[in-house]
């Protein structure tokens, strides 16, 4: 330990780091706001909640996709998502509708469809029930809850309470910042949101607390060293080292760990959003945000508020060699 120099100072840089975090956060909440207020919900329902149709149709040539929106405006459908996937090598049109409640409708949009686009297969109609949608939410809702209740639990027992705090404010930064962006995205280019993304917050949620719990248990392990003496080679002088000192140490000891583990998560991720099916890349999308913004909270945002909380309690600013 006494032979390890700090590589990055990240205590002393803290505000640089909370300000980066909330130049994301602070959009993405006002993302959230202009959601509520025109969907009534903090980001843009999909079928899962609303309920709905999904139409798959293949046609027999390759169709743009504004045509079809086009149809469904005219059929009564406006606001659909109109999405292009590739099955066998050829396009197949995936339409999300409101529900269709007649079979008149379904067969009004058919026959405007061969006759602006040409003859189509019918893949598959599926509709999803708008009563499915409170469900979902509330066991959503009631998974989040007790996920964040037995972290600090088994983090306070672990550790101590206020290396819980500190995890768990990171956890809802990297839960709000997932959100916002997803709000955002639903304004600015119409993404929907449905059960699939609470499992990829959950997801992120695990894998962000597994970092951060890393971090801290090296931090836990050094703080024995709190105090004792070491040297500044280029002054030559002498100074005990603080809480902060521990923390900056710790965390440039994981440092590497942290990074090539996400690192080849995230690469798995990229290859899957580029190459994977159109209906799993929103998914993808939202843990790819979800595990870069963990592995910065857990590097530059946990020991921080860590540091800032025992400055805080004790009264002491932390002395940067």
């Amino acid at each position: 330990m006494n032979g390890l120099s700090v590589k990055i100072d990240l205590v002393k840089w803290r505000w640089l780091w909370f300000g980066i975090s909330l130049a994301i956060l602070i959009p993405g909440m006002i993302g959230i706001i202009i959601c509520c207020l025109k969907y009534h919900a903090p980001l843009r329902p999909g079928i899962d909640f609303t309920g709905g149709s999904i139409l798959q149709y293949q046609f027999e040539k390759t169709v743009d996709l504004e045509p079809v929106r086009q149809v469904l405006n005219d059929c009564g459908f406006a606001g659909s998502q109109v999405q292009a996937a590739e099955i066998d090598h050829k396009q197949v049109v995936i339409m999300r509708t409101k529900a269709i409640e007649n079979e008149n409708s379904k067969q009004k949009l058919d026959s405007q469809l061969m006759a602006k686009l040409g003859p189509f297969k019918m893949l598959s109609v599926d509709k999803v029930s708008a009563t499915i949608g409170p469900e979902l939410l509330m066991s959503g809702i009631v998974s989040l809850l007790i996920t964040f209740a037995m972290m600090i639990i088994y983090i306070s027992y672990r550790f101590k309470l206020d290396y819980a705090i500190c995890a768990i404010i990171a956890l809802f930064h990297d839960a709000l910042a997932l959100c916002g962006i997803f709000a955002l995205l639903g304004l600015i280019n119409g993404t929907e949101v449905d059960s699939l993304f609470i499992s990829a917050i959950l997801t992120v949620i695990g894998f962000s607390v597994h970092d951060t719990i890393v971090v801290f248990d090296r931090i836990r392990e050094n703080t024995k060293y709190v105090g004792s003496k070491k040297i500044d080679l280029p002054s030559g002088k002498e100074y005990r080292l603080s809480f902060a000192d521990v923390a900056n140490q710790s965390v440039n000891q994981t440092l590497a760990r942290s990074i090539y583990t996400s690192l080849t998560v995230v690469i798995t991720l990229l290859s899957l959003f580029c190459l994977g099916g159109v209906t799993t890349r929103d998914f993808v999308l939202a843990m790819l945000i979800g595990i870069i913004s963990g592995t910065y909270s857990s590097i530059f945002n946990a020991s921080c508020l860590l540091v800032y909380w025992r400055e805080l309690k004790t009264g002491r600013k932390a002395k940067f060699a």
